[in-house]
């Protein structure tokens, strides 16, 4: 999968909002400074997506599905969230991707790639 990065809080609040299409195996990664309670809405986004709720050792707590424009957040199940990845929806289904699946980058672990301490 090719993510793109939300870096900013500009890019964080906008998210996938007024995209009309994304390619197969792309996706969108937030990462959070610290674990929390991750919630995601849907806000002008007309895409159907599914996010992947990832705690700070990089596997997937959950995965939630997202429905075009609503403004009802989908809050995760637990507080121990660090980083998301919104995906087409069924993408990680199609992938047989769930909950207990360690992600990594080319560069090793999530938090050994995104969080500098």
């Amino acid at each position: 999968m090719v993510v793109e990065m939300a870096l900013t809080e500009e890019q964080e609040r906008t998210g996938m909002m007024f995209r009309t299409n994304m390619d197969d195996n792309c996706g969108m990664l937030f990462v959070f400074p610290e674990p929390m309670r991750a919630e995601f809405w849907m806000k002008n986004c007309p895409l159907p997506l599914s996010a992947a709720y990832i705690g700070p050792d990089g596997t997937i707590l959950e995965i939630r599905d997202l429905k075009p424009n609503d403004t009802n957040n989908v809050v995760a199940n637990t507080d121990n969230v660090q980083f998301v990845i919104e995906a087409n929806k069924d993408w990680f289904a199609r992938k047989h991707i769930g909950a207990g699946t360690s992600v990594r980058t080319q560069y090793g672990g999530l938090k050994e790639t995104f969080i500098h301490r």
